[in-house]
């Protein structure tokens, strides 16, 4: 007579889906910010919009077989959808910040204002889901956002830059937290993430290309240093880095996810030091422990009410 085999217990389920977020978020923050660092090496070889054109166009068609065969079938509404995402997630927020790079505001606070996504997100977030960070979450959001002061400041210098460049990344910044947030109350936000992020970089490789025109050449540039920033703008930046935020976003909510992107600024700091040289600082180890402190405030704050709420919104998209 075999034994009844028990069930899992319920704790040790929830620890191994609690391991695999903060994974998946771990490597949300390096190639999240593997995508400045990128710009910055790419754009020494190419004009600005032609890098993003192929970067898009190069990391689309690589997905479009897989999304065509593999998964359900793309309906013409979700796929309209999801062309619109792109045109704010992908080409909004990718101009914001590559064209503030572009114009000689410094790597490190384009990264500091991109990261104030959490920010955006919870300011949005009551027009578009009818959600509020709760005032736990609020303090976590502000002491990441010191942290990312702290780590960032150093590096902050006005230089010969026109004031409007600072403005760039933040545009982008609220044109991401607007798909961010479309995307979780949309039934379209359900596709997979290979097909949903296929059409998102074909869609808003049409704006750049465009605007690749306009600056003289949509043709690639024979340039092995255009090259190799294309192919770690694609692999790295976007395969890694959307893919991973969408799929994070699936396991959490809106304000969890993005305030992992506090992150972002030290780290980014470390890739530049690793890739180019650029000298690192002590207020970058104090910078980064205070935004660990609020990333964790913003995650245990009102969590199980914002799980209660994302699963009556994702009740509500299904029907």
């Amino acid at each position: 007579m075999s034994e009844a085999v028990a069930p899992r217990p319920l704790a040790r389920i929830r620890a191994a889906e609690v391991a695999t977020l903060i994974l998946l978020e771990a490597a949300l923050v390096v190639c999240w910010s593997a995508g400045f660092v990128g710009i910055r090496f790419a754009i020494d070889h190419a004009p600005l919009f032609l890098i993003l054109l192929w970067r898009s166009l190069v990391s689309g068609l690589v997905l479009l077989p897989f999304a065509l065969t593999i998964g359900p079938r793309i309906r013409p509404r979700d796929a309209f959808a999801q062309a619109m995402f792109g045109l704010f997630a992908m080409a909004g927020y990718l101009s914001g910040f590559a064209l503030a790079i572009a114009r000689g505001v410094p790597t490190g606070l384009v990264a500091l204002i991109t990261d104030m996504l959490p920010l955006a997100v919870a300011l949005l977030s009551w027009p578009v889901l009818g959600q509020a960070l709760s005032a736990r979450q609020w303090l976590g959001s502000f002491i990441g956002l010191a942290g990312v002061l702290i780590a960032s400041g150093w590096s902050l210098r006005m230089g010969d830059v026109p004031l409007w460049a600072y403005g760039l990344p933040l545009l982008g910044t609220l044109s991401l937290a607007m798909a961010t947030l479309l995307q979780k109350r949309s039934a379209a936000g359900a596709m997979p993430v290979h097909q949903s992020l296929c059409i998102q970089c074909l869609s808003a490789s049409v704006v750049f290309a465009l605007f690749a025109w306009r600056e003289g050449s949509v043709l690639p540039v024979a340039d092995p240093g255009f090259v190799g920033g294309i192919l770690w703008l694609v692999f790295v930046a976007t395969f890694g880095a959307w893919s991973i935020y969408y799929l994070a976003l699936r396991k959490s909510s809106p304000a969890r996810v993005t305030a992992v992107l506090y992150l972002s600024p030290p780290v980014t700091m470390i890739w530049a030091w690793v890739m180019f040289g650029e000298k690192l600082s002590w207020a970058m180890a104090a910078g980064l422990a205070v935004s660990l402190a609020g990333i964790v405030i913003v995650a245990r704050g009102g969590s199980r009410r914002d799980e209660r709420q994302d699963l009556q919104l994702s009740s509500t998209d299904s029907r």
